[in-house]
């Protein structure tokens, strides 16, 4: 039996749960980093809550057996995906990346492409669709030209920007419902991670349908050290079938 961790928090990682669940010869367990107040909780055994950095989850990997981990955490998840790393190579056991494609540019849009939140904050003005999650809004709390749409699953933490009215909602979302949205608050620029996948995609085919600019946020590096990286849940299926 191959003990296997998935660190979690993404659909591709519930779809993976759900998947493992079935497999024979594996016996998984999930983990999510509770930054949601009321997380879609995946199948099987879940830790909710952090290690204490990457020794406290080497150690936790090693007083569970665990044989495997899959990083399927969110692709902005910089601090967790280098912890991965570092803890995998220091108990010894094999890491896999599972990150969905970013998303791509396609005809009539018009994006501008940046390296952080710093940057996307860097001169905005007009109203503002933000939707970057709860975490990274106060990059924008010094920005006094713009007014912003803040729409996360849960209310962020101040410092906000002091002209903001804020959205709680969860995807998917419906493009229809996307175009509504830019139009009743006369959106001038959405602001997004490239998080890639379905879920969140409507707001950029309803950006595009209405002639919006879109101001997207470049995904951080995957940690240095070797580990494979694969798109799909197949491919993760795939590597631990091979532990």
């Amino acid at each position: 039996m191959t003990r296997v961790l998935i660190l979690g928090g993404t659909a591709d990682a519930r779809n993976l749960a759900r998947i493992a669940a079935g497999e024979r010869g594996l016996a998984h367990g999930s983990t999510l980093a509770g930054r949601v107040r009321a997380p879609v909780l995946p199948e099987g055994e879940v830790r909710v809550g952090g290690f204490g950095g990457a020794e406290g989850l080497r150690a936790w990997l090693r007083d569970n057996a665990i044989d495997a981990m899959v990083d399927a955490t969110h692709p902005f998840a910089a601090t967790m995906s280098e912890h991965a790393a570092a803890a995998a190579s220091a108990a010894g056991i094999p890491l896999l990346h599972l990150r969905r494609p970013g998303w791509v540019a396609a005809r009539g849009d018009s994006w501008t492409r940046v390296p952080a939140l710093s940057a996307a904050a860097a001169g905005l003005r007009g109203r503002v669709f933000l939707t970057i999650g709860r975490q990274g809004v106060s990059a924008f709390a010094g920005v006094a030209d713009a007014w912003f749409l803040i729409r996360a699953i849960d209310p962020p933490e101040p410092p906000l920007p002091p002209r903001h009215e804020i959205l709680l909602a969860r995807g998917p979302f419906a493009v229809a419902d996307e175009i509504e949205l830019l139009r009743a608050h006369r959106i001038d620029v959405l602001v997004t991670k490239d998080s890639g996948g379905p879920d969140t995609e409507a707001k950029l085919v309803a950006a595009r349908a209405v002639g919006v600019p879109v101001v997207m946020v470049d995904r951080p590096p995957l940690p240095a050290g070797g580990a494979p990286v694969v798109a799909t849940v197949d491919g993760a299926m795939e590597w631990l079938r091979l532990r």
